[in-house]
């Protein structure tokens, strides 16, 4: 416990015990060892008395002076490290080495830690004799565990790792949420509000403004995004910029290439939606990549892979299509809408292009080629007739024409939803179609179909429907995509008193989760199930319609289709 004491010429408990040991007067020694070992002050001896006469023990009055000492001693290593004197921090590297040897003794650590806290360069030998000693390494300030990770990347990732597998889980959470609504779904939280979480906070941290681990995180994040394609990966990639933007970290922003890109879309995150005036400015960053430093590119499309901005930018490419409608323009005519398609396109081919290191934008960017060129030339065009189609619709049914417009066209778009109208039915099939790296069944995509779905939740009472949403979609690939027997069983576990009764009882059989199934997917199944058995006693209450009105705004459009298709 008071090791170290002795090389500091002080006396410890084995010279006391040595004293009395060959002493022949043991009430002089002890004497004469606390006139050498306590507080060197003459007018304090006289004064002593007192406090025995009040019954307070020596230990007592010497503890309290010693804490008082201590606290001061903290205060003044703070005041003069935060001083402008050119010598301040020999002042403090003196003090560590005084104080280094008793780093072990628990009411004197908190005093080495506090100096080595504040020197921007810890001797390299008292930082080993730190890492060395798992005990001093656990109380160490983040100040000087930086010092250690920045020369020691294995220990860093050690530290890191359980961070991001925090961040995957958080996000898996919030896309397997038990509250299915299109209103507040995983792309509702803000920007701002989302840099507040746990994990962004704590990385933020342990970087300071150390560039050499911002470097080193990022590198963690581009290994960890190829070796399991979790864009995930990338959302913390523009967090933990923005987040170190937001605390004005100059030391790194200045020397990210990707912060006044990712400053701008940040923006546009947060409005849902991607002006002319940021359209131009993110088009200015694309085209100024210059030769030799195409590197950059690569970031790039990390940060435009992450499903928010994959979000902001298809939101605004579906409101820039229902503008050229209004025009009676064509998408080619569209420098923002061929930006926007030509982002999304970066974006997608993030991980080929990580992959690959071949640094160059596809073809999209310049679409050149003729399958690029039929995007814009007849797949847009085939989506705006379909928009025209939805707003020309006026056969009497349950949603009205405007709600179908806003929610599912673009569904129909991104996944081959195909709205097919008889008599006063809805009846949604999904066609058999192939999506990029299988999106249909992503998780961030069946988060939002379900969302949608539960709008239409009336229409479950049909046999026909729930044969295209489940039997004819969802129920395609749930044996072999783990994911998706999971939506399923949130969408049955919101929508269970609106599903034909004979339709529930045939997919809960479907829908029952094999032996290999994971503990979460038996969870929510076992929920339904008993969630079913409490409405065959009970008669379910009348729930109040949910809210249609999604903010986004209607254009007007041509009485008749004019664009070519």
């Amino acid at each position: 416990m008071f090791a170290g004491l002795p090389e500091l010429g002080i006396s410890n408990g084995e010279d006391l015990k040595e004293t009395l040991t060959n002493c022949t007067e043991p009430l002089k020694a002890i004497d004469q060892f606390q006139m050498e070992n306590g507080i060197l002050l003459p007018t304090l001896q006289s004064a002593l008395p007192f406090l025995d006469l009040h019954g307070t023990p020596r230990l007592e009055f010497h503890q309290s002076v010693f804490d008082e000492l201590r606290e001061k001693l903290m205060e003044r290593v703070a005041t003069i490290a935060e001083g402008k004197d050119e010598d301040r921090y020999i002042k403090l590297e003196e003090l560590l080495e005084k104080s280094f040897p008793l780093v072990k003794m628990p009411s004197i650590q908190p005093i080495v830690m506090q100096v080595l806290k504040h020197l921007p360069k810890v001797p390299e030998k008292k930082l080993k004799q730190v890492m060395a000693d798992k005990e001093l390494y656990k109380v160490c300030s983040v100040e000087v565990k930086r010092q250690i990770w920045q020369d020691n990347q294995a220990l860093f990732g050690d530290e890191v790792s359980p961070l991001l597998k925090q961040y995957i889980v958080e996000k898996e959470a919030a896309l397997f949420s038990s509250d299915l609504s299109i209103l507040h779904n995983f792309f509702s939280p803000s920007p701002k509000t989302r840099r507040q979480g746990e994990v962004v906070l704590k990385l933020t941290q342990m970087i300071g403004k150390n560039v050499k681990l911002y470097d080193m995180v990022l590198q963690f994040l581009r290994t960890l995004f190829l070796r399991t394609r979790n864009v995930h990966y990338c959302t913390l990639r523009a967090e933990l910029l923005m987040s170190l933007h937001d605390l004005d970290v100059s030391e790194i922003c200045s020397v990210d290439p990707c912060h006044k890109f990712s400053w701008c879309l940040d923006a546009c995150i947060r409005e849902k939606f991607v002006d002319a005036k940021r359209a131009r400015e993110l088009q200015g960053f694309l085209d100024g990549v210059k030769k030799g430093q195409e590197q950059v590119l690569g970031d790039l499309s990390m940060i435009l892979c992450d499903p928010f901005a994959c979000n902001t930018l298809v939101l605004s490419t579906v409101r820039n299509l229902q503008e050229l409608l209004s025009q009676d323009a064509l998408p080619r005519d569209s420098p923002d809408l061929l930006l926007l398609l030509r982002m999304l396109s970066l974006g997608q081919g993030a991980w080929d292009m990580i992959d690959s290191q071949v640094f160059k934008e596809p073809r999209m960017a310049g679409l050149v080629h003729h399958q690029d060129l039929e995007v814009v030339t007849r797949f847009l065009p085939a989506v705006m007739s379909i928009v025209v189609d939805d707003y020309t619709f006026t056969v009497e049914q349950k949603l009205p024409t405007q709600y179908i417009q806003q929610t599912l066209t673009f569904l129909k778009w991104m996944v081959g939803i195909k709205m097919l109208y008889s008599g006063f039915s809805l009846c949604v099939c999904v066609c058999a179609v192939d999506t990029y790296n299988d999106m249909a069944f992503g998780d961030i995509f069946l988060h939002l179909l379900t969302g949608h779905l539960t709008l239409l939740s009336d229409e479950f009472g049909s046999e026909e429907f729930c044969t295209a949403v489940f039997d004819n979609f969802l129920l395609t690939s749930f044996s072999s995509k783990e994911n998706v027997h999971r939506h399923c069983l949130r969408l049955l576990n919101h929508l269970q008193q609106k599903v034909l009764a004979s339709y529930m009882e045939t997919v809960m059989k479907t829908l029952e989760p094999p032996k290999q199934s994971s503990e979460s997917v038996k969870e929510v199944y076992t929920l339904l199930k008993e969630k079913l058995e409490a409405s065959k006693k009970s008669p379910p209450e009348q729930e109040e319609a949910p809210s249609l009105d999604l903010g986004l705004h209607p254009v007007t459009v041509p009485s008749t289709p004019t664009t070519p298709l």
